[in-house]
């Protein structure tokens, strides 16, 4: 009895279905009314939009990218162009620290030559000339002066002063030469005089090796004469190397 009252009220619950017909009702979304039906041909609704919105597409490159390829060789290079205007002296740069020491040079080579000499004897002319020797020293530097002939003998070439003094004889004249070689330089002359005088010449010149420079008394044709004794120094000839020729 139980079982046959459940089945009515389940029965109850259950709404009847409606008759078939011979159309069959198709199935709507609630967005139907949107959209064309399929084929027509007819544009969808615009839904209140006065004009349909374009669209583009965008590639985003840097999801393209690749790696950093390797370097290329070198191209070859262009013509030189033509040369710019020099610019202007910039500012002096400041003064750099100084250097360090250099090696110790070679010592110069300085060379020397000089003499002095005196007579204390008196000479008189003679037939031929006469060399005017000397017997007191006061310098012959390394004897370059050969006091038996009386003449300086040129070891060092250059250039040189000479200088000669001698003392007159009364009433007789006094004529002497400096000699280079066998040539006359200069003259030291005092005419005839009751008074006797010192006399003096000087010079400069240049010699070579072995050139050689003395004094000559005239010969006697003319009658001169120096004068000197044995207290007193009156004749004196002189002479230095100025300036060598082959010096450092």
């Amino acid at each position: 009895m139980l079982g046959v009252l459940t089945l009515l009220s389940l029965s109850s619950l259950v709404a009847p279905l409606p008759p078939k017909s011979g159309r069959p009702v198709l199935c709507r979304r609630c967005c139907d009314h949107l959209e064309p039906a399929e084929g027509s041909g007819a544009q969808p609704p615009s839904a209140g939009f006065s004009h349909v919105p374009e669209v583009r597409t965008y590639i985003n490159m840097t999801i393209l990218k690749g790696d950093k390829g390797e370097r290329g060789d070198r191209g070859t290079p262009g013509k030189a162009g033509q040369e710019g205007l020099s610019g202007s002296r910039g500012p002096m740069g400041p003064k750099g620290s100084k250097g360090q020491a250099g090696h110790p040079g070679d010592p110069c080579k300085v060379q020397h030559s000089a003499f002095s000499v005196g007579r204390r004897k008196a000479l008189h002319s003679l037939e031929s000339y006469q060399a005017l020797v000397f017997d007191t020293v006061f310098v012959n530097l390394d004897g370059h002066f050969n006091m038996f002939d009386g003449k300086f003998v040129c070891r060092v070439p250059g250039i040189y002063f000479f200088n000669v003094n001698i003392h007159t004889w009364n009433f007789k004249e006094t004529y002497l030469h400096i000699m280079h070689n066998a040539a006359e330089q200069a003259i030291v002359y005092a005419q005839p005089s009751d008074r006797s005088i010192m006399q003096s010449q000087s010079l400069m010149l240049e010699l070579g090796p072995k050139d050689e420079v003395w004094i000559r008394l005239y010969k006697r044709e003319r009658e001169n004469a120096i004068y000197s004794d044995d207290v007193d120094v009156y004749v004196t000839f002189n002479g230095y190397l100025i300036k060598g020729s082959q010096e450092d």
